[in-house]
């Protein structure tokens, strides 16, 4: 597993569809610094408990200053999203047909690890955005990631009919290796009191579970594998 800041092809790209067409450097920056006291802010409040006013505060400057740049808490709230779910696909759109079905399972679980290891708020913005049903951003939420996950789960399927995978139904196994890979962000407060002695190589000891399991669920019984 790669260590924190190193680059990966699929890590967080930024978008910045609500700044002008040509932001100055200042602003992209500005922008940035505003989106990130905003995580801080939704991940521990959520919308509904979260304020304009705090998010402008945890990012030193005043409410005024920060509405030039956003329109309000829920246009803060959508970019946000739009980011995570971006965030969110590339891993899953990382899955090749091209490799070996186990191989490619695996990497995906690998990735989705580190994404609850470098990425703790957007996993708990995201869940926290879920359990409220998505009122406010369904299409920014559901649209982009639908193509790819039915793409992904025909793929699968495909790897099933083949022989290459053992056979299951391929929509649980990907919510499945969402539960056990998002639980180490989005509860991480209660592994560190429950198991606060695993704290410190939880990640690679997830792995080093998570991945043969998977593997011996999934290996075919008989056929050969590519």
């Amino acid at each position: 597993m790669e260590a924190p800041g190193q680059a990966r092809g699929w890590e967080r790209a930024v978008t910045d569809v609500d700044a002008p067409k040509q932001p100055t450097r200042i602003q992209r920056e500005r922008r940035e610094e505003i989106l990130a006291a905003a995580l801080d802010v939704f991940s521990a409040h959520g919308f509904r408990g979260a304020s304009i006013n705090q998010i402008a505060e945890r990012a030193g400057m005043s409410t005024p200053r920060l509405l030039y740049h956003f329109e309000g808490k829920a246009a803060l709230y959508q970019a946000l999203l739009r980011d995570t779910i971006l965030l969110w696909r590339k891993p899953l759109a990382a899955i090749s047909p091209d490799g070996g079905p186990l191989t490619e399972i695996a990497s995906y679980i690998r990735r989705k690890l580190e994404m609850s290891r470098d990425f703790p708020r957007e996993s708990r913005l995201f869940a926290a955005e879920i359990m409220m049903g998505v009122p406010e951003a369904r299409d920014a939420v559901f649209v982009p990631l639908t193509d790819t996950f039915h793409a992904k789960i025909a793929l699968i399927e495909a790897w099933m009919r083949d022989g290459l995978l053992k056979r299951h139904d391929p929509h649980h196994l990907i919510y499945s290796i969402w539960a056990t890979t998002q639980h180490y962000a989005d509860f991480e407060a209660q592994i560190a009191e429950l198991s606060p002695q695993k704290m410190p190589t939880l990640f690679a000891d997830a792995e080093a579970f998570l991945v043969p399991m998977y593997m011996a669920h999934l290996t075919p019984e008989a056929g050969a594998l590519r």
